[in-house]
């Protein structure tokens, strides 16, 4: 894990406050579209004007994708009654409160030598702090701090997300546990 230059959290975990942190976590879900586009459609991809045609028809079964392809679909899809990115407007939007519901059907495997439902924990962070507006304050705290952990492939066990989740509870902040997160709270 390292710092973030611009905001001085763990790299990802300044998102969504932090534009470098926010980048970074977009980049995953990004690259998974790009590698998408490149298997199914060559080293050109599909024309720019195919590309919504395409996320409509993923984001139609999600089921049938990984989990990184379904949220850029996402992205690229309009609500129509918001007007933001499909999934990502407030909560309370029908649309996009049902599409953030269906994201969770999308396809998900762990990467090679993490713990099994790493890759699980991982959508669920980069969900949360892409949509923090959605989520509840100690929530998006806690994937905040979790996240860059995360993707350097742990898993917290049961008992350490609950003593996580208890001290937010109790009101720490991000820089009462930023210093804890890689070693006492990720068991390391």
């Amino acid at each position: 894990m390292r710092r973030c230059a611009g905001c001085g959290c763990w790299e990802y975990g300044g998102a969504p406050g932090c534009d470098r942190c926010a980048a970074l976590v977009d980049r995953i879900v990004e690259d998974g579209w790009r590698e998408f586009l490149r298997e199914r459609f060559g080293p050109d991809g599909p024309s720019p004007e195919d590309e919504p045609v395409i996320a409509e028809m993923i984001a139609d079964e999600p089921d049938r994708h990984g989990w990184r392809v379904v949220d850029a679909a996402l992205d690229r899809i309009v609500c129509r009654e918001c007007r933001g990115p499909l999934s990502r407007g407030p909560r309370g939007c029908p649309p996009c409160d049902l599409a953030d519901g269906f994201r969770y059907s999308a396809v998900e495997i762990d990467r090679p030598r993490v713990p099994p439902g790493n890759e699980h924990a991982i959508r669920v962070g980069v969900s949360v702090v892409r949509a923090g507006h959605r989520q509840s304050p100690r929530a998006l705290l806690s994937w905040r701090l979790c996240l860059p952990a995360l993707l350097d492939g742990f898993l917290p066990s049961t008992p350490q997300a609950q003593a996580l989740r208890a001290r937010i509870n109790a009101g720490a902040t991000y820089a009462d546990l930023a210093d804890l997160a890689d070693l006492a709270i990720m068991g390391r």
